[in-house]
């Protein structure tokens, strides 16, 4: 997964990710060249019971790599850290990483 921000939603082309997943054309996703990827549905990675999911991401056809919004992160309330070799997400609420 690549930490990108750029991008307004979470999104992946690999369908085996999703735990829950509803296929769905729902138009296309438009990259920073002007390129274009059809969404071909969305969904849920990981499971509650872990506090590992993360909802509502994209099934982006032709995608290059998994993509995770930092404005999005941000607004569900993870903190996110940076330094010259790495990044952590903390789950500010739950206090987890």
């Amino acid at each position: 997964w690549y930490l990108d921000s750029g991008c307004s939603k979470y999104m992946t082309r690999d369908p085996s990710k999703f735990s829950s997943l509803k296929l769905k054309n729902e138009g296309f996703v438009t990259y920073g060249d002007n390129n274009k990827g059809r969404i071909l549905g969305h969904g849920n990675i990981g499971n509650s019971s872990s506090l590992r999911l993360i909802e509502n991401v994209l099934l982006v056809e032709g995608l290059k790599h998994n993509l995770l919004s930092i404005s999005q992160l941000s607004d569900k309330g993870f903190k996110i850290e940076f330094d010259n070799t790495c990044f952590l997400i903390c789950d500010k609420k739950n206090k987890r990483n």
